[in-house]
């Protein structure tokens, strides 16, 4: 309970500083305090051209264009006021939420596939996507955007576009990777459940909550018990992905049936059946329970004596016949539908556009018994539903789940509980990951784990700081990115200051911005933008190519092709995800693994990434085009002119003298005028400059 991220968060004011005018915000004398405890001295600030560059990246994800330069570079106002102008603009454009939902689908590991041994697709996967984004862009407070995800289908609604959306926002939970080849439905289940918990615990609180399914957290004060208190809550809740597994013995993995419907009419009349249903299979499901416990209880005695071994091998055999009939009637699998339909027959016709969606909705509510070791059929005492004893007053922790209703799952106590001001992690962990998004690392480096294992922050009082100021701003996200980036120490260039890099070479004072490798998805945007061939409207419908995807069945993983990312010209958020089938691009440049919870992706430097910018087709296809639209511009008369041109639009800057001269010499050595123009823009694109934003 010492541990810092599990005290309250406080209000630190913010501390004096010897040069005050440095400052443009609040948190920059956090940030100043420290570096002249440290005798630091910070960077010269970033001139205007590497700045909009900066900022345009971070929160629209692509370069500004050659005019959008020059607008802010020969702005006659104030640097301050020309400066927040711009940053207005790019909070106002759509293309921000497509930046920043794309931030948080790497959190909630979205995926349009299933993953593991199945990789089938989800074909409707794509309306939650659609959801993250257009709640970034509508600023849309964080903690009704976390309490949308986890209960929106137990949310009042005002009319049906919101009841859709709130169930849309649920498909949070169903996105989870899984073995749709798991035959014991009952550790499907429980590894269905396991995901939801392990995704909840890194993503909203930054803690490694599923290392307590088999035994006490080995390092965080999260018991065995404190797991299943929130495992029952899932386990009371119906997962909608539109899949079923093998146990079953299903020929067809897809069921649109295992989905819910966003027509409301239909909405009204599942939501009834699933009431129903939950009620007449209580009893069947307490029998089954039952059972299995009896054969596990048979099966540990005929193993321990061989002597009456085979009496007990008929006694089992006659229990699992009794077993299979009962699942078989009460329909007692993770993927049950919601509604009673004739199975899915193979090479069944799936409507792509059919109103349909992955939510979770609640289901039969239970406690979930621990289970010894977390193995599915060795169960210990029932834990009632509720929060880990940790993160509640002593006084609370028992309150917590008597709070939690008899008839409903827990979900929105969940969400409720989660976004109290009063809980010491949920703003922290947001508002870091908001700082390490926009600095390249986070005041605490581990973003997805605050736990004993993490790394402490390295300022405290600014983490603090920022959660209370993002709390206190109705937890608007684009507030707080307005902040961070209106500051003086955003606004430092990257340029190396000696005595500060002998004094703090990791940079962990913020003297200087860091250099920050940009993204798969930044990195192709760019390149179809200077082509001239970026598509900024977003899609609509499965992100399949239709023929391919027309006919779910166990082969679609092979036969449902994503959009290819070098024939599309649509933005880079918007291309299908299959999980172990990623674009070869996205894989070379580090895309987020989307079988888990990644805060912060892994940057590497290899040399495929060089060989990628040098040949693959769909660089040199971009560097063509390029040309041409450049050989076409009236405006430009000279090949100097061309070359300034040409500099705006892939760095965002002018050339130097140097670079001017070699790129004349480079230009008259060339014979055909287009093919030499495409090397050239080739080659400002394989620079390293191309690559990063500084």
């Amino acid at each position: 309970r010492q541990h810092w991220a599990f005290q309250p968060i406080a209000n630190p004011k913010p501390p004096q500083v010897k040069n005050a005018a440095w400052v443009k915000e609040d948190l920059d004398r956090f940030i100043l305090a420290k570096q002249e405890a440290a005798g630091v001295k910070s960077a010269p600030d970033a001139d205007r051209f590497t700045l909009i560059r900066r900022v345009s990246l971070d929160l629209a994800g692509l370069p500004p264009t050659p005019e959008e330069v020059a607008a802010f570079v020969n702005d006659p106002a104030p640097d301050d006021e020309a400066y927040a102008k711009v940053v207005d603009r790019l909070l106002a454009s759509a293309r921000f939420g497509e930046r920043w939902g794309r931030h948080w689908l790497d959190v909630v590991r979205y995926a349009d596939s299933v993953g593991r041994t199945r990789n089938v697709p989800f074909p409707y996967a794509w309306r939650y996507r659609n959801y993250v984004i257009d709640a970034f862009n509508a600023d849309k407070p964080f903690d009704r955007f976390l309490t949308e995800q986890l209960a929106g289908d137990l949310l009042p609604a005002g009319n049906p576009a919101q009841t859709e959306e709130q169930l849309v926002a649920t498909g949070f939970l169903a996105l989870g990777s899984m073995d749709l080849n798991e035959r014991d439905t009952e550790q499907f289940r429980l590894d269905r459940i396991d995901d939801q918990v392990d995704t909840l615990g890194r993503s909203v609180m930054a803690l490694t909550a599923g290392c307590a399914r088999c035994h006490d957290h080995k390092f965080d004060p999260l018991e065995q018990r404190d797991y299943y208190a929130l495992a029952g809550i899932f386990a009371s809740t119906r997962t909608l992905s539109g899949q079923k597994n093998k146990g079953g013995g299903n020929k067809n993995y897809f069921d649109s049936s295992l989905l819910v419907s966003i027509d409301p009419k239909k909405s009204a009349e599942a939501a009834e059946a699933r009431a129903s249903e939950n009620r007449e299979n209580a009893a069947s499901r307490r029998q089954i329970a039952e059972l299995r416990e009896k054969i596990a209880k048979l099966s540990r005695q005929a193993r321990n004596d061989p002597k009456s071994a085979k009496n007990l091998r008929q006694e089992i055999a006659t229990s699992r016949q009794r077993l299979a009939q009962l699942e078989k009637s009460a329909g007692d699998s993770p993927s049950r539908p919601a509604q009673k339909k004739k199975k899915n027959q193979p090479g069944e016709k799936v409507d792509l556009d059919a109103p349909l969606a992955m939510a979770a909705v609640d289901g039969e509510i239970e406690n979930l018994a621990l289970r010894v070791r977390g193995e599915p059929d060795m169960k210990g005492d029932v834990i009632p539903r509720g929060f880990p004893a940790v993160l509640c007053a002593k006084s609370e922790a028992s309150t917590a789940a008597a709070a939690l209703p008899e008839d409903a799952s827990g979900r929105l106590e969940l969400a409720k509980w989660l976004t109290d001001p009063a809980h010491p992690l949920t703003a922290r962990v947001m508002a870091n990951r908001v700082w390490s998004h926009l600095f390249g690392r986070g005041i605490v480096p581990t973003v997805d784990n605050f736990g004993a294992m993490g790394e402490a922050p390295t300022h405290p009082e600014l983490l603090d700081h920022l959660a209370s100021r993002f709390v206190a701003g109705g937890w608007s996200v684009k507030g707080l990115v307005r902040d961070i980036v209106l500051s003086h120490t955003y606004r430092l260039g990257s340029e190396a200051v000696e005595a500060s890099v002998a004094a703090d070479e990791a940079n962990t004072l913020y003297w200087r911005m860091n250099l920050r490798r940009l993204e798969a998805e930044t990195i192709r945007d760019s390149l179809l933008l200077s082509a001239g061939r970026l598509d900024t409207d977003r899609p609509e419908g499965a992100p399949f190519d239709q023929a391919a995807a027309a006919e779910l069945g166990k082969n679609a993983g092979k036969r449902g092709k994503a959009s290819d990312p070098v024939a599309s010209a649509v933005r880079s958020v918007y291309l299908p995800v299959f999980r172990s089938k990623l674009p070869g691009m996205f894989t070379v440049f580090d895309f987020a693994e989307p079988d888990q919870v990644n805060g912060h992706r892994d940057v590497t430097t290899v040399a495929p990434q060089a060989l990628f910018m040098l040949n693959n087709e769909f660089v040199i296809d971009c560097a063509d085009r390029a040309a041409d639209r450049l050989l076409a511009r009236e405006t430009l008369k000279t090949d100097a002119d061309r070359v300034v041109f040409a500099y705006a639009d892939t760095l965002c800057r002018k050339p130097s003298a140097a670079e001017r001269e070699n790129a004349a010499a480079f230009l008259s050595a060339g014979e055909d005028s287009r093919q030499t123009w495409s090397a050239f823009l080739q080659a400002l694109y394989s620079s390293a400059e191309f690559r990063y934003a500084r």
